[in-house]
């Protein structure tokens, strides 16, 4: 994996058609590269971003989040989240940060306890009906990996996490963690 030093401008259109400078003249970007619309393991860690939101955007944090599926399918699963969520379907921006599939996103056993815990959560809120069930055959396939980036307002790449398994990304503790000291000022 080629990991990008900085990232040059951009304006990137989420699913719900706004505009989104990258990288930001005025935050950080937590740049996250999730897997397809509905994946129960993608959701399990945005539930996770949502709930420390607040904590995350007053740190100067913009969260964008990138799935390999049509904005279409996005929208059935993504309408509550207050995120900046972009549709990837041709997996461009993958190619580009270096952004891979393997088998070993699912058959890794470090990743199974969030697996189950992710397709319980969804299992139970799609019997509830409040959210859609998962697809059966997600677009793009079920094989991707996560990976994080954060991105400077000046296009640096200030870190980056490549993902072995399904549930290996940045917490949100380990994201605030690297924000650097001059933006905690």
């Amino acid at each position: 994996m080629s990991l990008p030093s900085a990232v040059s401008d951009r304006m990137l259109i989420t699913v719900s058609g706004a505009q989104i400078p990258v990288p930001d003249p005025d935050r950080l970007i937590h740049l996250q590269f999730r897997r397809f619309a509905g994946c129960p393991v993608c959701n399990l860690h945005l539930r996770s971003i949502v709930t420390r939101h607040a904590e995350i955007t007053a740190a100067g944090i913009r969260e964008v989040v990138v799935f390999h599926s049509s904005a279409a399918e996005l929208r059935k699963y993504t309408a509550e989240l207050p995120l900046d969520v972009i549709a990837d379907p041709e997996r461009k921006l993958y190619r580009e940060f270096g952004v891979e599939t393997s088998p070993r996103a699912l058959l890794d056993p470090r990743g199974w306890p969030a697996i189950l815990r992710g397709v319980a959560h969804d299992a139970y809120a799609a019997l509830r009906r409040k959210q859609a069930a998962p697809p059966t055959a997600p677009e793009g396939g079920s094989l991707g990996l996560p990976a994080d980036f954060l991105i400077s307002p000046d296009g640096r790449v200030l870190a980056a996490k490549y993902g072995t398994h399904v549930y290996d990304q940045w917490s949100v503790d380990e994201l605030l963690a690297l924000v650097p000291a001059e933006r905690h000022a």
